[in-house]
Formats: structure tokens, C-alpha cells, sequence
């Protein structure tokens, strides 16, 4: 369990370790304040788009862990005209925001672009 905030509102959560531990890097610091946000349940489903992916070498950089590995879903989330990206590890509760994956859509159909793009990037299952 990593500590954070004695008190939690906006929607964080805490955050635990999970996912494939033969690959994960112990790290040297402790993680302080880390500041989680989980997708709107409210949302309709129309303008979210989810799919699996295997995180290639190097992992996915998030900002609220750093880098996850392993076997993840990848959801694109719009809200407005404001698109991002986040992942969680398979089955996981927890949402962390993809770093530098967040952008203004002038046309909500580009949704589906948009989180094709991101699986293509982030999905990398022969490593």
C-alpha cells in the first residue's frame, strides 16, 4: 500500500500495488502525496472507448505512479471536447492518467481515432 493523504476527496482513491510483480522495479523513495483521479462513472458509455494492451519495454509513464507494466487497459475518456488517456492495470480499480495524453477535439467523432492512435502506440505484447 502506498501511503498518501489522511484524507481523500475529488474522487482519489488509494493506491496498492498490482499486476505482474516479476517485472515491476522496486523503487527507492517514497511515492508522498499521490493524487489519483478515476474516470466519471456519470459518463455515458458512448464517449469512452476501452481496450487491452501489453505495455512494450519501458512500460507506460503515467502521473500519478510513474510507469506501469505489464498487461493494462487503456480507456480513452471524452469529456466536452477534452480527450484523455488512462490506463489501469487488467482488472484493477484504479485509473492513472497517461502523461502528455490529454488534447482539445474539435469533433467528438475523432474519438475513435484518437484511441486508436493510443493503441497503437502503448500496446506492444512481443515487447
Amino acid at each position: 500500500m502506498v501511503p498518501i493523504r489522511s484524507g481523500l476527496d475529488h474522487r482519489e482513491g488509494q493506491v496498492e500495488a498490482h499486476g505482474d510483480h516479476r517485472r515491476e522495479v522496486r523503487v527507492d523513495r517514497h511515492a508522498d502525496e499521490v493524487l489519483m483521479t478515476t474516470p466519471d462513472p456519470a459518463a455515458p458509455a458512448a464517449t469512452n472507448r476501452s481496450t487491452d494492451i501489453t505495455a512494450g519495454q519501458g512500460g507506460v509513464m503515467t502521473d500519478e505512479v510513474g510507469v506501469v507494466t505489464g498487461d493494462l487497459t487503456l480507456r480513452t475518456e471524452l469529456s466536452g471536447d477534452q480527450v484523455k488517456v488512462r490506463v489501469q492495470y487488467k482488472d484493477a480499480d484504479e485509473w492513472y492518467a497517461v502523461t502528455g495524453a490529454n488534447a482539445t477535439l474539435k469533433d467528438p467523432a475523432d474519438l475513435d481515432a484518437v484511441h486508436a492512435v493510443a493503441v497503437g502506440i502503448l500496446n506492444r505484447p512481443e515487447g
